[in-house]
């Protein structure tokens, strides 16, 4: 996915990009060094702070923070707009890409989760909701585009799935499970029973630590925004 980004800021020398849902900035400093201006966006002033450190470490000045939540935050137009991960808390996938379509004159690029059909998380997620999809990941995120009449092109990960997880123990595993299907409320203890039952079932114990088998790639998704 990286190569596919930077082929076209190169192909486009002096091109703008935004960076929405920064981070600390991993994917910032790596465009800058291909862009000449990356707008970083960022709601938390934690994640800033560290991400600025980040920069300036690396002596680099060609990104410009903002603070903010995509997509209420004001931006002019730029080149090309990327956001890695940083989608699928919020409600309105539709409202999300087509304010970066909006804001983008060439390309869009999403990063996103494709988990497989076997992993824990789709296991938990069928108990729980009836489908295997913990949250607009790939496979819910491009059936979205479909229906927005986008036709994104799609590049999985080659280097294969994602380095496996680990947990301390079986309570953090469950509290992660729990976080990613937003049943943290103590009102919604009715299927730890079940969860923790399957996490004993699926993680295994080497080194002390709970390893989770590995669930999930990542695909590039992206398109023209003014095709």
């Amino acid at each position: 996915s990286r190569r596919t980004v930077l082929a076209a800021l190169q192909a486009h020398p002096g091109a703008t990009i935004l960076d929405i849902g920064a981070g600390t900035g991993a994917w910032a400093c790596l465009l800058a060094r291909h862009a000449r201006l990356v707008t970083a966006i960022e709601p938390s002033p934690a994640m800033i702070e560290v991400m600025e450190e980040n920069l300036a470490a690396a002596d680099i000045r060609n990104v410009q923070v903002v603070q903010g939540t995509w997509p209420d935050v004001r931006v002019p137009v730029h080149e090309f707009s990327l956001c890695s991960h940083a989608m699928y808390g919020y409600p309105d996938l539709p409202g999300f890409l087509q304010r970066m379509i909006e804001v983008t004159r060439h390309t869009c690029f999403l990063v996103m989760r494709a988990p497989t059909a076997d992993g824990i998380l789709a296991e938990a997620a069928m108990q729980v909701w009836g489908q295997p999809h913990d949250s607009p990941n790939f496979q819910v995120g491009y059936n979205a585009m479909l229906q927005m009449g986008l036709r994104p092109n799609v590049l999985m990960e080659d280097r294969g799935l994602w380095d496996a997880r680990t947990s301390d123990s079986l309570e953090d595993a469950l509290a992660d499970v729990k976080r990613r299907l937003g049943l943290l409320d103590p009102a919604c203890s009715e299927h730890d029973a079940f969860l923790l039952e399957l996490l004993r079932r699926r993680l295994t114990w080497q080194d002390g630590r709970y390893v989770w088998p590995p669930g999930v790639r990542s695909a590039l998704v992206y398109w023209e925004a003014r095709s």
